[in-house]
């Protein structure tokens, strides 16, 4: 039996944009996402990295002709920031590595990811695309 507490994610602040899947798009991410941040206080290390690696995934794997990608960022009030890059190519869905694997044709970013966020992940949709998700306790950094 679990004796754990739930604890409510109540959102707190939250941005959402949608960006094109270009490079262009991936750059103004992480500006705006530092920028996002910024303003609400919240610490923008390692947060503005990851987003600019799911960013850039986004753009180089999850590229469809005419369809974007969309950036949410999430602060709850129990203090854990959630960014989420969803785009439009569900087939395409990363695979987890480890620091000591050798780079696939795309490098270190998801690793990267994984060592940054506390939690990260996949969930599938909105149909037909995919949603890559991180999380950052950002209540330890104050």
């Amino acid at each position: 039996m679990d004796h754990r507490i739930a604890v409510p994610r109540t959102p707190l602040h939250q941005f959402t944009v949608p960006l094109s899947a270009t490079r262009r798009g991936a750059r103004l991410a992480r500006l705006l996402a530092t920028e996002q941040l910024a303003g609400w206080g919240v610490p923008l290390d390692p947060a503005r990295l990851i987003v600019a690696e799911l960013a850039a995934n986004a753009v180089a794997h999850g590229r469809v002709p005419r369809r974007g990608f969309r950036l949410a960022l999430t602060v709850t009030t129990c203090g854990v920031l959630r960014i989420e890059v969803t785009d439009a190519k569900g087939e395409s869905v990363p695979v987890r590595g480890s620091a000591e694997s050798e780079p696939g044709e795309s490098g270190y970013g998801l690793v990267l990811v994984g060592e940054l966020a506390d939690r990260w992940g996949v969930v599938a949709g909105p149909v037909p695309g995919k949603t890559v998700w991180a999380e950052v306790e950002v209540g330890r950094f104050r």
